[in-house]
């Protein structure tokens, strides 16, 4: 079986076809109808819907008196705890998305070959289980905070969408095992970045309590991304040396 990569079939670049390609061009010139080629006018376009356009969503209200009554404190303090909740809620989606992730891997590690200083299925299974418990920890905060962690907030409704690419790469049946791990290590520097800066907010309205709890999550956060840095550094150096299978 071919790996991807092995020199295959592939017909992408212009230079499969040098005849085709040189009547591509010139055919693109002659359909060309005089209007700017710098992409001003899709700019402006742009420009005029985003406007238009409402926001992507709103915090929903705290569906308890006593959510309420916090709301209301903290907003008398100067704070604006929705900015906490919105982002407490783009984490917990995040969380979400990354227990499917390293489920979807374990699936892919079950059927590859043996990959020398690649992941074992434990270490899957423990980052898998921290992922879970992150999810965890974040909605028992929004519960605290007196909101709903089941309510979709406007940054969670993004990066659900935003991460729904590597839920489809993941679980595409030709990807790779390797292939995966690119995936998994750009989740895991995202999700580094994320709790970053949940701590800092946390810290700065004053819930000190979570920030702290947040800083445990980080640490592992911290480790997950030297696992997974040392996995695709194997891979990548294993494929070009011929040592590791796709």
């Amino acid at each position: 079986m071919h790996k991807p990569t092995d020199t295959g079939k592939n017909r992408t670049g212009i230079d499969m076809s040098p005849i085709h390609s040189r009547l591509t061009v010139e055919g693109a010139v002659e359909a060309h109808t005089g209007g700017p080629l710098d992409g001003q006018a899709l700019v402006a376009e742009r420009s005029v819907w985003a406007r238009a356009a409402p926001p992507l969503g709103t915090v929903p209200p705290p569906g308890t008196v006593k959510g309420l009554m916090k709301t209301a404190l903290e907003k008398l303090q100067g704070h604006q705890p929705t900015v906490l909740i919105d982002k407490l809620g783009e984490r917990l989606a995040f969380e979400r998305t990354g227990t499917r992730l390293y489920e979807a891997v374990r699936s892919k590690l079950a059927v590859a070959d043996p990959h020398p200083g690649g992941p074992a299925l434990d270490e899957l299974e423990v980052i898998r289980d921290d992922e879970h418990h992150h999810a965890a920890l974040v909605a028992e905060a929004i519960l605290q905070l007196g909101a709903d962690p089941t309510a979709m907030t406007p940054s969670a409704d993004l990066m659900a969408v935003a991460s729904l690419g590597w839920v489809q790469a993941v679980t595409y049946p030709r990807t790779t095992l390797n292939q995966c791990l690119d995936v998994l290590l750009v989740a895991e520097l995202a999700d580094h970045g994320g709790w970053e800066l949940l701590i800092g907010l946390s810290a700065r309205l004053g819930f000190d309590e979570l920030a702290n709890k947040f800083r445990i999550a980080l640490a592992e956060e911290t480790e997950h991304v030297v696992k997974v840095q040392r996995w695709v550094a194997a891979a990548v150096l294993g494929e070009a040396t011929a040592e590791w299978p796709s």
